[in-house]
């Protein structure tokens, strides 16, 4: 196995995939960072999970993740020159649709909001869904400027609304009540 240094980041610049090297604090790597900083924080969650099916789903995810992010740090030309990266298709949209509609068709319906927090699990959830919030932020802008697969803002928007079932499920499963906010009362 080769190296995990190979000192040709130390000028401030990174790699893309396909070629072509890119300021490591440019919107493109700035995005893929958020992506993978979601990544692992979902890795994270699994340890703190009750059950198994989120667990699968997570791993699921973090797999998606792993390949949302190759699209994004691929360049230009090597999506023309049919780089191996699969693409983010609308089928990964549709899988956490289905999650989503499941998780939503037994619990208690949603009416009003929800202080994050609750079970360790639930609480990480919560975060995560913050991440991905930001990572898809994140595409948006990057989108402005530069080729993004629709798909990927798409997942990432969806992603976080189950992040969010997720977390309210968790809670439920470690017989946590969920605290709506007072405000300010």
């Amino acid at each position: 196995m080769p190296r995990i240094y190979t000192k040709t980041g130390d000028d401030g610049t990174t790699g893309l995939i396909g070629g072509g090297r890119v300021p490591k604090d440019s919107l493109r790597i700035e995005t893929c960072g958020t992506v993978d900083e979601l990544n692992a924080l979902l890795g994270v969650v699994r340890s703190y999970c009750l059950d198994e099916a989120t667990e699968n789903i997570l791993l699921r995810i973090q797999d998606h993740l792993f390949t949302l992010s190759a699209n994004l740090a691929v360049t230009e030309s090597a999506i023309r020159a049919k780089h191996s990266i699969p693409p983010v298709t609308d089928e990964y949209v549709a899988l956490l649709e289905k999650e989503i509609d499941g998780i939503q068709a037994v619990m208690e319906p949603l009416r009003q909001f929800v202080l994050p927090g609750g079970s360790k699990a639930a609480a990480l959830l919560h975060l995560a869904r913050t991440v991905a919030r930001r990572a898809e932020r994140r595409c948006v802008s990057l989108a402005a400027k530069e080729v993004v697969q629709p798909q990927i803002i798409r997942y990432l928007n969806r992603l976080s609304d189950l992040l969010f079932m997720l977390a309210r499920r968790a809670n439920g499963l470690a017989g946590r009540e969920e605290i709506h906010p007072r405000f300010g009362l």
